[in-house]
């Protein structure tokens, strides 16, 4: 196995796996969202403000950001109308997941497209500063493994049961 197939798994773990991600079997970003129900989407923790449907839009204008930049033309601005296609508010559960796995898979078919001795070239960065690939690549990993915990907690904290299985 090369370093870019051992990274297209990493990248792969933290978003859809391992353990079965439609079942919530999985500590990854859809084995997450797999166990929120629709009426938690658009929900706030008490004292909270950010939602599930707030997190998955961040994650999923991250993953068009890196991707513009490391391998893309670098245009897309955080202003950008286009950059996210819904308010958070008014985002589609499934649309608004749907168009978050996209953006991964384009990220992932870039990486994985990408020969080994690429790893520790510079890429750009939508903040100016040029980042090996491989770095690049371990903060979109982080990232989706960060937000999948993030999401984990609020949905927990929405339906009360906020407590280790064993407490």
């Amino acid at each position: 196995m090369t370093a870019v197939d051992e990274l297209v798994h990493i990248l792969e773990d933290a978003y859809a796996g391992p353990g079965n991600a439609e079942t919530g079997e999985s500590q990854s970003m859809l084995g997450n969202l797999a166990t929120v129900p629709e009426e938690l989407w658009p929900a706030a923790p008490p004292g909270g403000d950010r939602t599930i449907a707030s997190i998955v839009l961040h994650v999923g204008s991250c993953l068009v950001m890196y991707d513009e930049y490391a391998f893309g033309p670098g245009r897309k601005r955080w202003d950008d109308r286009d950059l996210v296609p819904w308010r958070p508010e008014e985002a589609p559960m499934a649309e608004a997941i749907g168009w978050m796995t996209a953006a991964h898979r384009r990220f992932v078919d870039h990486v994985a497209a990408l020969p080994d001795d690429e790893l520790d070239e510079p890429r750009p960065t939508n903040w100016g500063e040029p980042l090996p690939t491989r770095s690049l690549i371990s903060i979109i990993a982080t990232h989706a493994a960060y937000h999948a915990g993030e999401i984990n907690h609020i949905r927990s904290l929405l339906r009360g049961d906020d407590a280790w299985m064993w407490s």
